[in-house]
């Protein structure tokens, strides 16, 4: 049986090194992705087109508009003294956010009312909309922290406000909260997954293509051994995809890894089986490698969007959230966060391990089942 499979293994990496393009194709999209995912896939907003409308020309209006252009977030493209103006910018999409301060704005903090601020965001985009108001809500927060705590003038009979309680945030994990860290361990088992089963779903398909399946099956080997000798060369293409796309990670975007490189490489091979068993499958049930390419290509954007990468999926209705159940993606998800930032062992990840070994075997096990059926 070993040398049966060492012969199957020995052929299929010969195949590669006869393809000129393949080492081409198994690296540098794979790379480009990792860049291009690293840096575009990203919840932070910046520079956002900012209108201000200024009516009170105050020290106390024009200290406030500085905070909005001192804090990175906002561009002022746009200063006016017409309302009508501010309307324009928002309809035509010069700007995203505008700041609009009302007569009298100076005053009221002077004599200790609330000062009304009135903030129009484009809520055509509702995460930018939200994130940008988040901002405008810290920003507009440490100008009250900063005013309530200036001198006052002795003449003044208004007794300082003062804070009664005070919120500090201490993000764990994650400290700077930089979006990167949480996406590139995604992008690695995204990637991977994209890559292994694009290359397994071919594999059954073209030997029958090309003729050689019946002279394969004619000779001495099983078809688990057949199977197993299809899926051992993408295991380890797998593993080598983890590696390099991990230490891309932590080299070049700086992102922690905290954990045990053994309880990764666990969680890598179990998510590994799962995924060259849905290959297979996929390949097991295509007569021609465009319903290969057609069935590989109507599952990976399902598995995608329900695996967690982008979506909470606690947020998802109750009918997706339990789809996912059999989606091996959403549980290495899991376990490559949790390995990297965490430090996370089997102890707390021992569920998802199972999850993933559990629709790995029933996945190759129907794959076996269906090529034998596909031989008779």
């Amino acid at each position: 049986m070993f040398e049966r499979l060492y012969v199957m293994l020995m052929k299929e990496f010969i195949e590669l090194k006869r393809d000129r393009w393949a080492i081409f194709r198994l690296v540098v999209p794979l790379v480009l992705q990792v860049v291009i995912y690293g840096y575009a896939a990203t919840f932070t907003v910046n520079h956002v087109a900012t209108a201000v409308l200024d009516l009170d020309r105050s020290q106390a209006s024009r200290n406030l508009i500085s905070h909005f252009a001192a804090a990175g977030r906002f561009d002022i493209v746009d200063r006016t003294d017409d309302e009508r103006r501010i309307t324009h910018d928002i309809d035509t999409d010069q700007a995203t956010v505008a700041v609009l301060i009302h007569p009298g704005f100076e005053q009221d903090l002077n004599n200790g009312r609330s000062a009304a601020l009135e903030v129009v965001v484009d809520g055509t985009n509702s995460n930018t909309a939200l994130i940008a108001a988040g901002y405008v809500s810290q920003i507009v927060a440490q100008f009250e922290a900063e005013n309530s705590t200036a001198d006052r003038r002795p003449d003044t009979q208004v007794a300082p406000r003062t804070v009664t309680v005070s919120l500090q945030e201490r993000p764990w994990f994650n400290e700077s909260l930089d979006d990167r860290w949480f996406f590139i361990p995604g992008v690695i088992g995204t990637l991977t997954l994209m890559q292994v089963m694009s290359l397994t779903a071919f594999a059954i398909v073209r030997e029958r293509e090309v003729g050689t399946l019946e002279q394969v099956m004619v000779s001495p080997i099983r078809p688990f051994e057949f199977i197993l000798g299809k899926t051992l060369p993408f295991f380890l293409i797998g593993l080598g995809d983890i590696a390099l796309v991990a230490t891309i990670g932590v080299l070049w975007f700086r992102v922690p890894f905290v954990g045990s490189p053994w309880i990764m490489l666990l969680g890598a091979c179990l998510f590994l089986l799962a995924a060259l068993g849905l290959g297979l499958l996929l390949s097991a049930f295509s007569r021609t490698q465009q319903q290969a390419f057609a069935l590989n290509f109507f599952l990976l954007n399902p598995l995608f969007i329900l695996s967690g990468f982008a979506f909470p999926i606690s947020a998802m209705p109750k009918v997706l959230q339990w789809l996912t159940i059999i989606n091996p993606l959403r549980y290495f998800l899991v376990v490559i966060r949790a390995v990297f930032l965490k430090g996370a062992g089997i102890d707390v990840l021992w569920p998802d391990f199972a999850a993933m070994a559990i629709l790995g075997t029933g996945m190759l096990t129907l794959s076996v089942m269906r090529f034998r059926k596909s031989l008779d």
